[in-house]
């Protein structure tokens, strides 16, 4: 069991911070201790570990009983009987985004309201154990602003992965769609053409865009498309796909029918966003081209249970209700077939802070929970790109939860997780 008298301790290392200081600045050591440990890369629980913590960063790390060698003064935190983990990730977010206010409910705000309310969405999210989040289409740059006071300690949240605007073609998926030509309504981001794709690409990498996200085919959540139906034709997606890379960033692609999946892994898109109607050759090309799909397939249920009260248009749901299932079983056959695998929500479509809800559902259509939780962590982190996050590695990040029991028995655990470190600094502790 956890020292009782350690817990005071634990939450002084964060609440000691003035709130101007970034929760990674730690000049002290901290030793973690916990029962078990799980392995993001091979999926297993290490018995009786130990971290170094030095500077918001992993310094060393014992299992099987070992002691790290730690200064005299290091700050101890003993989580007993629990397992500590990676801090979660996930992939698909729209953190300026209220699932409370659906179809036409929002306009009744200011458009700086989804700035505001942005700012507990990351807290939530954090607090539920999620220390990155990559953000895949937000307006009027907000989660670049936010990314910004987060690394600069002004407010709290994960570590963010910035799309800025999402675009595709006039009328698709990403194009405003909800409203009569009077009132001249168009995302500024429309591309309908390759040269204008690149031209995309430069524009959003200039104001932070840090991955490139584009829609290929229609959507479940916009007006006079189809989720099957193309949007961008390949020689759009290429030249997008060849900027982006360019530059050095990654491209997510929308793309919920079987043709828009086929034609953007052709195109070299690196994750594929939804994927519901994918088919044989399109788990194919997906296996074969080293694509990753983040399959959203939590979020249906939240949809159909609560989206009518808050405004989700009956075509919406409709919508939404067709492709659920298909996109459910086609996440088990991609899975068997071998596709490699991210953990994405969609959160934003259902509350934020509720992100842990999609583990279940994926371990119920196929995945063990342990592939559950690397597609949380190893694999997502290493479909972004980055080694700094998504393992308990040396020289990583000390981005940390911790459960009680063993979350690869049980892995409903990661819904309600008690202990959240980011940076070193403990952000959490409700054990």
């Amino acid at each position: 069991m956890p020292k009782p008298s350690l817990r005071p301790i634990a939450l002084a290392l964060v609440l000691a911070l003035p709130l101007g200081a970034s929760a990674d600045a730690q000049a002290a050591s901290t030793v973690v201790s916990a029962d078990r440990l799980f392995d993001a890369r091979s999926g297993r629980i290490q018995a009786d570990a130990e971290l170094l913590v030095v500077d918001g960063r992993i310094a060393a790390i014992a299992t099987g009983g070992k002691a790290v060698a730690a200064p005299a003064d290091a700050t101890r935190v003993d989580l007993g009987d629990m397992t500590v983990l990676p801090g979660l990730i996930d992939m698909h977010v729209h953190i300026d985004s209220d699932p409370t206010y659906s179809g036409y409910t929002g306009l009744q705000f200011n458009d700086r309201y989804w700035s505001v309310v942005a700012v507990p969405h990351a807290q939530r999210t954090l607090e539920a154990g999620f220390t990155t989040i990559r953000t895949l289409g937000a307006d009027a740059w907000n989660d670049v602003g936010l990314r910004q006071a987060i690394d600069e300690g002004k407010v709290h949240g994960p570590r963010i992965m910035t799309a800025a605007y999402a675009f595709g073609a006039t009328g698709g998926h990403c194009d405003s769609t909800y409203f009569p030509p009077s009132m001249a309504q168009r995302s500024r981001y429309n591309a309908d053409s390759p040269d204008e794709g690149r031209q995309r690409v430069r524009e959003l990498r200039k104001y932070g865009a840090q991955v490139i996200k584009i829609c290929a085919t229609g959507g479940v959540f916009s007006r006079n498309t189809e989720p099957g139906q193309q949007q961008m034709r390949f020689e759009e997606m290429k030249a997008v796909v060849d900027e982006a890379h360019q530059w050095g960033l990654t491209v997510a692609a929308h793309a919920h029918g079987a043709s828009g999946i086929r034609e953007a892994i052709r195109a070299g898109v690196d994750t594929i966003e939804h994927a519901s109607l994918i088919d044989d050759e399109g788990i194919r090309l997906a296996k074969a081209n080293g694509a990753w799909l983040s399959m959203d397939i939590y979020n249906t249920e939240y949809t159909q249970s609560e989206g009518a009260k808050n405004g989700v248009l009956p075509d919406n749901l409709r919508k939404d209700r067709e492709i659920a299932e298909a996109q459910r079983q086609n996440f088990k056959r991609a899975h068997e077939a071998g596709v490699r695998m991210v953990y994405g929500t969609d959160a934003g479509i259902f509350p934020h802070g509720e992100n842990g809800k999609q583990f279940a559902v994926m371990v119920r259509y196929g995945m063990t929970p342990a592939e559950a939780i690397q597609a949380a962590t190893i694999n997502a982190a290493t479909a972004m790109k980055r080694e700094d996050v998504g393992a308990l590695e040396t020289g990583r990040f000390a981005d940390l939860i911790a459960v009680p029991g063993d979350p690869t028995q049980d892995v409903t655990l990661l819904e309600r997780v008690p202990f959240v470190m980011k940076g070193g600094a403990v952000v959490k502790d409700a054990r």
